[in-house]
């Protein structure tokens, strides 16, 4: 349903205007029926000029009448035909110019209290550009010696559901990034078949096998008929 525009001065027109009952008006409005009361008694809201619903396209002089005619019925507003867009617009953040000197004292606040979050996420909650917030980091800002850390929700910036949303997404970045770097450390390196393995009769199986024993020699027929000459006492032929 439509939300009323001026409910206190919508209010004060049909108590003046119309033979709607206290309880009708009190619903359309969002109001208390004794207040109603007490507008239509002058004691309060004396100074309050009524607005036409009628004149500002918010109810139609059919709908009073049928809900005059029957007090158990309740008023409904007509609906807008102007499509409302529900999604969020393009392009940068747009900050009244009351609060813009306030940008650096935001930003010095996140730099300081949330380091999770990158600059585009600053940038985004802030509606800033990332030349002044490493201005800022790096205390070459042209105000760094007057900047005081204020929480941006605070001065207006952002909304408390932002700056939440921003957080968590950074957080959850973090862990994913944490968790593919301890799978990576913790797969083992792959060797090569051929380096783990080496094929037989390598240069390093030498090392590795027993040195065969080599056989000794056999003594030829000639040392044996000069070593038998050399012992024999006789000295004969």
């Amino acid at each position: 349903m439509p939300a009323l525009l001026m409910p206190k001065a919508t209010a004060v027109w049909l108590v003046d205007n119309t033979i709607l009952t206290f309880d009708q008006i009190a619903k359309l409005c969002g109001m208390h029926s004794l207040e109603i009361q007490a507008i239509s008694d002058g004691e309060v809201s004396s100074g309050i000029i009524g607005l036409d619903p009628i004149a500002n396209g918010q109810l139609t002089r059919e709908e009073i009448s049928r809900c005059e005619a029957d007090p158990n019925t309740e008023l409904k507003l007509i609906k807008p035909d102007i499509p409302v867009s529900t999604g969020k617009p393009k392009g940068a953040r747009y900050t009244p110019i009351s609060k813009r000197n306030d940008k650096p004292d935001a930003i010095a606040w996140l730099l300081k209290h949330q380091e999770e979050l990158n600059d585009s996420q600053i940038s985004r909650l802030v509606g800033t550009t990332r030349p002044t917030i490493n201005a800022v980091r790096d205390h070459t800002h042209w105000n760094a010696s007057n900047l005081r850390p204020r929480h941006p929700v605070e001065l207006g910036l952002c909304t408390r559901v932002e700056i939440d949303a921003e957080i968590t997404k950074a957080r959850e970045k973090k862990a994913r990034q944490a968790k593919k770097k301890s799978k990576t450390q913790a797969r083992p390196a792959v060797i090569d078949p051929a380096v783990a393995e080496p094929s037989p009769g390598s240069a390093q199986d030498t090392g590795s096998e027993e040195t065969p024993a080599v056989p000794p020699l056999e003594d030829s027929p000639q040392d044996e008929s000069s070593r038998d000459d050399s012992t024999d006492p006789s000295g004969t032929l």
